[in-house]
């Protein structure tokens, strides 16, 4: 039984469990013209790069010499035939990236929450960010970081726009009497 073996120092890794052999699925001519005209479609790179791919395991191409024509693991190319033996050419789309995939509440929801605050923060207060937190983990049902809430201040656009110009319990006669007599040595 022949099959691909990686040499390590630490020893040897048999890769005949990547090469899915007996289980390939062919395709009908339909099917590759189908995946040749796909070639000509206005696609992401990924996308042409599994379908030829596919089109190459159809060719005749082994699934190692096929990751080395096109510069990429084994276990990529299998990746890829699989997708389309299970789920055809809809199934080689790349999966999008980003988005809010672990958002505790909706932007909608956090715009809502801060609504409750901009009153006191438009009238020229300041915004007490443990109130804040305190009525954004009571929405959510759980604990969360700082950090949680300083982002969410930011993803609406709320920002630090200064420090406070004064003490509160400021006197402002003593202050003016200060700057009288301070420097009258000098």
């Amino acid at each position: 039984m022949g099959g691909w073996v990686v040499f390590l120092a630490r020893g040897v890794i048999r890769l005949d469990h990547l090469i899915r052999g007996k289980q390939m699925v062919k395709c009908s001519k339909a099917e590759v013209r189908r995946l040749k005209t796909a070639l000509r479609w206005k696609i992401p790179a990924a996308q042409r790069q599994r379908i030829q791919m596919v089109l190459l395991r159809e060719s005749g191409m082994s699934q190692p010499a096929i990751a080395a024509a096109m510069g990429v693991s084994l276990s990529t190319v299998n990746r890829a035939q699989m997708a389309y033996d299970h789920g055809g050419i809809k199934a080689l789309k790349p999966k999008p990236n980003g988005g809010r995939k672990h958002e505790n509440m909706t932007v909608a929801k956090e715009k809502a929450l801060l609504a409750r605050f901009a009153k006191t923060a438009g009238a020229g207060e300041m915004l007490n960010i443990h109130d804040l937190k305190a009525a954004y983990e009571k929405a959510i049902g759980h604990a969360t970081s700082e950090s949680t809430v300083y982002n969410l201040l930011h993803r609406h656009g709320w920002r630090k726009l200064m420090p406070r110009p004064h003490h509160p319990k400021r006197d402002l006669a003593a202050q003016n009497n200060f700057k009288k007599t301070a420097f009258l040595m000098l």
